[in-house]
């Protein structure tokens, strides 16, 4: 009777199987939205990844499946890489300061992952649609903010509403003038200030 490898060292085999899987899978997603950036989205075929990924075929389609389910986690990766760059932000003591600090990480994040924007917010991959769980997940990453919008209604800074609300209607000035800037029609991110600075104003409330 051969006896079972003591629970401590499977635990750590799996846990560095774990680890492996994950860097394996974060690398073939560098690979992939770097294809997308340079070379457009015909080039995020599975053998063209693969043979810049250095690894074969099957490995791709044993984690993602198949195109489409690459490009979706594509699309659930730009949302995380997002809710990363928000949660390094420092919390402060008073929570309107916290509100309006995330708003520079924001816009930073949108700049700084330029294959990621153009998959989650243009299209960058024709004909992709992603799913209503991969759309439910992807707002949940930016639960970050709708939290902090809560804390400033608590406080009083903000008008007694759902605080998702706000959380829209401040994601879609962001998204405007990202877009906009994006797109070389503005020239900096004092527009993406202006705008934001506005819509928390109007849901400030009056003292």
């Amino acid at each position: 009777m051969t006896s079972s490898a003591p629970l401590g060292l499977q635990g750590a085999y799996l846990s560095g199987e774990r680890a492996s899987h994950d860097e394996l899978r974060s690398r073939l997603l560098d690979v992939a939205v770097n294809l997308l950036v340079t070379d457009g989205p015909e080039s995020l075929t599975m053998r063209r990844i693969a043979t810049e990924a250095g690894c074969t075929t099957t490995v791709i389609y044993t984690m993602f499946g198949n195109r489409e389910g690459l490009a979706e986690a594509l699309y659930l990766e730009g949302f995380e890489r997002f809710r990363r760059f928000l949660e390094a932000v420092p919390h402060r003591g008073d929570p309107f300061d916290y509100l309006t600090a995330l708003g520079p990480a924001y816009r930073h994040a949108c700049l700084a992952e330029p294959g990621y924007y153009s998959l989650m917010f243009e299209r960058a991959i024709p004909g992709f649609e992603p799913s209503e769980r991969a759309r439910t997940l992807a707002r949940a990453a930016l639960n970050l903010l709708d939290r902090a919008i809560a804390d400033c209604i608590s406080a009083g800074y903000l008008v007694a509403t759902q605080p998702r609300k706000v959380a829209d209607a401040l994601w879609a000035a962001a998204q405007g003038a990202i877009s906009l800037e994006r797109g070389g029609h503005l020239p900096d991110g004092r527009t993406y200030e202006a705008v934001t600075t506005a819509t928390i104003c109007c849901y400030l409330v009056q003292k």
